[in-house]
């Protein structure tokens, strides 16, 4: 039987993520809202899917809103009248019409797995892999500031649940000893610290920084801009590492992995394109027993849907920790999104990422393609 559910629309939508606490910082970056991009796609048999892509600012990787909007202008014609359930085709079309910018088409990608859950009656986290975990752990970020400020904030957010974290840091060194320092003080025993770097040293200030907290029992992540770099940092570090920005292909992975070079992955789903490509991953690392964080460069409560089901489908022995971003944001984009209590999210069971978008937020397409 020829299927006749084909991609007859792709509207494109805009909206700015406020920060509840004012803003969000991390290395020597500072931003009081995220530009986000929310794609649906449109089938002729009325089914609709949902997408969302918001990069970090536009000089923490190459990504940028405005590039991911531009991009799916050029790929968005290739994409009419195919099949969105055939996900394999559609990125295949995709990496065929544009070389590179995988988070240009990772919204893309997230509203077919949509389509697809909505298609076959199940939710995502089904077609994933199954419900491999009913609870998925989640990390609080404590902002840079001052080390004062974090301090409280470590108090407060365990007071709220929460008992894994991740401080920003990757300034001026001295300064990043002091902070580390300061919120590893008031840990709660049990409770789990990464201090997130973000790029932000030099290798000499990173090799610093871990050697005058070695005694502590904490995560490092990121340290330094390229692999590389990090790559030094962790052979003189006895701390257990996480690489995240430098992690940007199936290659990357295994490149760490031959060389012993990280304990935990941070998996950004839409630095790596989507769904389709971080399961990939996703699965890979499972293989070869490298432990993961499940989460997106930002977003809103579709970000955050679509984080939860490939954690609720990722074994929970291998799940280090996810975020949840519309925990930081003012602004609602969609409902049912997932839930939050003790530290932990629970995502909805419905069809697709169980999503339902909040047009009076997202107001009207800034682009329209059929």
């Amino acid at each position: 039987m020829k299927n006749l559910n084909k991609i007859t629309c792709i509207k494109v939508y805009q909206v700015e993520l406020t920060m509840k606490e004012g803003h969000y910082s991390w290395s020597t970056q500072s931003f009081r809202s995220f530009d986000s991009t929310i794609v649906e796609i449109e089938t002729s048999e009325g089914i609709k899917g949902y997408g969302e892509v918001c990069p970090l600012g536009p000089s923490y990787l190459p990504a940028y809103a405005e590039g991911a909007r531009a991009g799916i202008e050029k790929i968005a014609e290739f994409l009419i009248g195919r099949d969105p359930a055939n996900i394999n085709e559609i990125n295949s079309i995709m990496d065929n019409a544009l070389k590179g910018h995988p988070y240009v088409k990772s919204a893309i990608d997230i509203a077919c797995w949509d389509i697809l859950g909505k298609i076959t009656n199940q939710p995502v986290f089904n077609l994933l892999g199954g419900k491999l975990q009913n609870k998925i752990k989640l990390f609080k970020v404590v902002s840079r500031d001052i080390p004062e400020i974090m301090q409280q904030k470590i108090i407060e957010y365990q007071d709220q649940g929460f008992k894994q974290f991740q401080m920003k840091v990757g300034a001026e060194p001295s300064v990043d000893i002091r902070r580390i320092r300061s919120v590893a003080e008031n840990l709660r025993p049990g409770n789990i610290l990464g201090a997130d770097a973000n790029c932000g040293w030099r290798q000499h200030d990173a090799i610093r920084v871990v050697k005058a907290v070695s005694d502590l029992d904490i995560y490092i992540e990121q340290p330094c801009p390229t692999y590389e770099e990090c790559s030094v940092v962790r052979k003189i570090s006895n701390l257990p590492f996480i690489l995240d920005e430098c992690m940007d292909s199936l290659q990357s992975v295994l490149r760490a992995w031959n060389d012993q070079s990280v304990d935990v992955i941070n998996l950004k789903i839409g630095r790596l394109g989507g769904l389709s490509k971080a399961k990939i991953i996703r699965d890979v690392c499972v293989g070869l027993g490298i432990s993961l964080t499940i989460e997106d460069t930002w977003g809103s409560q579709i970000a955050d849907a679509t984080i939860a089901h490939l954690a609720h489908s990722t074994p929970r022995e291998f799940h280090f920790q996810s975020s949840a971003f519309h925990e930081y944001t003012k602004v609602l984009t969609a409902q049912g999104q997932p839930t939050i209590e003790n530290g932990y999210m629970f995502c909805s069971n419905k069809n697709g990422l169980g999503i339902t978008p909040n047009f009076d937020v997202l107001g009207d397409p800034l682009s329209i393609f059929s």
